[in-house]
């Protein structure tokens, strides 16, 4: 495992290459057999699990319930809301067909031409169409107003460039689709559902984002708006990470979903919807890895403690297990996930070598020596610090040291993004910097015309028009000279 360790790519070097080598030799995921796809292994999947648990008490502290919907679609719904069409129909799957034969003459698998299907279905992209199909059922007052549902799965984008948990075919999210009686609620519910990514993506996995709405070209297919949270990787490149869309009364519209309001006069339901999905195990790996592996935020790390007995003999094993049972058995009252990995297959330098790479947060390493003088060897993965500490009182200092990993992770990917953002109002200036990275607060003069130039030129892209800056004085556009509109976050992105 030390010499894998060696051989992995530094980030200076080759930030991709460091990104995909890390991925599977950290035991994240791997390339399935089916083009474009992945499979998350154990460990990965692990912290998928906590990211959606976490998520999902959020979720349903504002009100939404969890419900399942076919993974089919019905290709005459996509035909109905023209956007929503236009913007994904270069990435459906379709199944035309319904069974498989043998061919009598050469003895292969064939598709039986006989069984195909009256009507082809696609593999869900999204879910707007099918789900707001299912809103015609459940809505006919505004008594049965709001709904607020979302459901965990997996969707199909049949993309034609893949990176593991980047940009796959399939992958594993959560769409959250909503109706309600008025415009403003279902505005309100998206912005609402942003602050909820926003609080937990920082909160939760240490990753500042910036916060704010997408220009019209870059919105969600068939929203009226898009809101974004948008974070920065180690190279400077953009990701975004979750977004929330207003619908208006677009899918309502499309979908005949009609209620009667209050005065007993016919109106259509008005949408939100909103997602993230496993980019974020991307995020994650970008924003805090190092050339010695990951680093995970403790609250995101499904073993926050890993403890390394070293012995000779199953006795001195046995006397450092005794010692050590109330520790554990205390960190785990607090909440704490603890390994005790005795395994005498393995040998202390490659255990911690593995748990160096996979990101464990704080690693414990006690021999029959430290039980005489009452003491355990501590290192946080963040920082790579090593420190001896009296067993005595052990547990707390443990729990104050996980939150102050969770604290120095946030407060370094932080430190390293405002440090990357700049204001710009040169073009010239803008064209010359743009590849070495980070975010650039420009003027824009709010048309599609100077944004598909900057997007052609540069391959940067308007991220949003952030909330946290301001938007006043802005002068001019750099690219048309034009009076600016707002000041716009641009950034090459993932």
């Amino acid at each position: 495992m030390a010499k894998e360790l060696k051989n992995l790519t530094k980030r200076s070097e080759d930030y991709s290459k460091w990104y995909n080598e890390l991925v599977v030799k950290a035991d994240l995921a791997e390339q399935a057999a089916v083009r474009g796809c992945m499979t998350i292994k154990p460990y990965g999947y692990s912290i998928w699990e906590k990211i959606q648990e976490e998520l999902d008490r959020r979720f349903k502290a504002t009100g939404v319930v969890n419900a399942y919907f076919p993974l089919l679609i019905p290709k005459s719904f996509f035909g109905k809301e023209a956007a929503h069409v236009e913007g994904f129909a270069k990435e459906c799957a379709v199944v035309t067909h319904y069974r498989l034969k043998v061919d009598e003459q050469s003895g292969q698998i064939v598709v039986d031409p006989a069984a195909k299907l009256d009507e082809e279905y696609i593999i869900r992209p999204t879910s707007e169409t099918i789900i707001w199909n299912t809103f015609r059922n459940w809505i006919h007052s505004y008594r049965d107003l709001p709904i607020v549902v979302n459901q965990w799965c997996n969707v199909m984008r049949w993309e034609m460039r893949t990176r593991i948990f980047l940009r796959t075919s399939e992958f594993l999210w959560q769409e959250g689709h909503t109706a309600h009686a008025t415009g403003e609620e279902a505005d309100a519910r998206a912005r609402q559902m942003l602050k909820v990514y926003g609080d937990f993506v920082e909160g939760f996995m240490a990753i500042p984002v910036v916060r704010g709405v997408k220009s019209e070209t870059e919105r969600f297919a068939g929203a009226l708006n898009t809101y974004t949270i948008e974070a920065m990787m180690q190279d400077g490149k953009a990701l975004q990470s979750g977004t929330s869309h207003f619908l208006g009364q677009n899918f309502g519209k499309a979908f005949d979903v009609q209620f009667l309001d209050k005065d007993n006069k016919p109106q259509y339901a008005w949408g939100s919807s909103f997602g993230v999905s496993t980019r974020l195990m991307g995020a994650l790996i970008m924003t805090h890895g190092d050339d010695n592996g990951l680093v995970l935020p403790p609250k995101l790390a499904p073993i926050q403690v890993a403890i390394v007995p070293i012995f000779k003999s199953k006795d001195d094993l046995d006397k450092i297990e005794a010692r050590l049972q109330p520790v554990i058995e205390g960190l785990r009252t607090k909440g704490i996930s603890v390994k005790l990995d005795n395994d005498d297959k393995k040998r202390p330098g490659f255990k911690f070598a593995d748990y160096e790479l996979k990101g464990i947060p704080v690693r414990l390493a006690i021999g029959s020596r430290d039980l005489e003088g009452n003491t355990i060897e501590v290192m946080r993965r963040d920082t790579l610090e090593k420190m001896t500490m009296s067993l005595d009182g052990i547990v707390d200092r443990i729990e104050a040291l996980l939150e102050d990993i969770q604290r120095g992770c946030f407060t370094k990917a932080k430190a390293f993004r405002d440090a990357h953002v700049y204001e710009c109002n040169s073009y010239s200036e803008f064209k010359e910097r743009i590849g070495d990275g980070g975010f650039y607060l420009c003027p824009w003069d709010g048309t599609a015309e100077t944004e598909a130039k900057i997007k052609e030129e540069t391959q940067a892209t308007i991220r949003c028009i952030p909330y946290a800056y301001s938007q006043e004085n802005l002068g001019d556009d750099m690219v048309s000279g034009k009076p600016a509109k707002y000041r716009a976050l641009i950034a090459r992105a993932y």
